[in-house]
């Protein structure tokens, strides 16, 4: 009907200073379609830069949690390019969205419900914690559709998991289960599928709890994944200074000295 509005694809909600973001577009196992990916980057620079949350949790409705691109409608991936020409959508959506997560004054947890292929899987791994159902799995089946990974997965992968294995999961193709990619250190934990929000929220409620210095923390962290021995040790210099200019560093110090739990604002 024309005028009729479209259902959104992402939904956001608030639990206790903990911004959740689901993927809502279960017909398709929250394809990644250009329409879903600039509903998730509005979701996600509100919480990251605003007020409403001091932690971010991503996670999917239904079965999924990110089937990777929509080849079928707005994804852009497959579509026949010309020349030297890089892919555009990559270029200036899925890029763009990976590398401002990387960068978030805030942390972030993937709460993975489902399948993650493809770019779904950079979606989940770009978070600092990541949780996954038992039922989940992670798939990088781009050699089934003659394409090479992307969103950041070549990147990601062998520094996760070493260069034998992000090959394996690369050049095969095959299905990784949540319970293997605990213990190859690809996620943080697998647990019972009935259990995945309560501990990605038991994460993410930690995190939100926590001082401003833990969103300097995970951006040292993610430099340090490509930054030389000087030059990441004048960044944690800097970082430092910041943190002992905020307000919860204060008040931290008074904990201590009054032998109290300290009471964290994010400031």
């Amino acid at each position: 009907m024309d005028g009729a509005q479209a259902t959104p694809k992402v939904k956001t909600s608030i639990d206790a200073g903990v911004g959740i973001i689901t993927l809502s577009d279960p017909g398709t196992l929250n394809a990644a379609g250009l329409d879903l990916m600039a509903e998730l980057t509005a979701a996600f620079e509100d919480f990251a830069y605003g007020d409403k949350a001091r932690a971010i949790v991503i996670t999917g409705e239904g079965r999924g949690f990110c089937s990777g691109a929509n080849l079928s409608g707005g994804g852009g991936a497959a579509r026949p390019q010309t020349g030297n020409a890089p892919n555009q959508a990559l270029l200036n959506t899925f890029n763009p969205f990976v590398s401002a997560v990387r960068k978030s004054p805030k942390p972030l947890v993937s709460a993975v419900n489902g399948v993650a292929a493809g770019v779904g899987v950079s979606l989940a791994l770009a978070a600092d914690l990541s949780v996954a159902a038992e039922s989940a799995y992670f798939l990088l089946a781009f050699r089934r559709i003659g394409l090479v990974p992307d969103g950041g997965a070549t990147w990601m992968l062998p520094r996760l998991v070493g260069k034998a294995r992000a090959m394996e999961l690369m050049l095969l193709g095959e299905k990784l289960p949540a319970k293997t990619a605990a213990e190859w250190g690809l996620i943080n934990k697998c647990v019972p599928d009935a259990e995945l929000m309560a501990a990605a929220l038991q994460y993410a409620h930690a995190l939100a709890d926590g001082p401003a210095s833990l969103g300097l923390t995970r951006n040292l962290v993610w430099d340090a994944l490509d930054s030389a021995w000087h030059e990441q040790l004048e960044a944690e210099a800097y970082a430092q200074g910041a943190a002992q200019r905020t307000a919860d560093a204060r008040e931290g110090v008074m904990a201590f000295v009054e032998k109290r739990p300290a009471k964290f604002t994010g400031r």
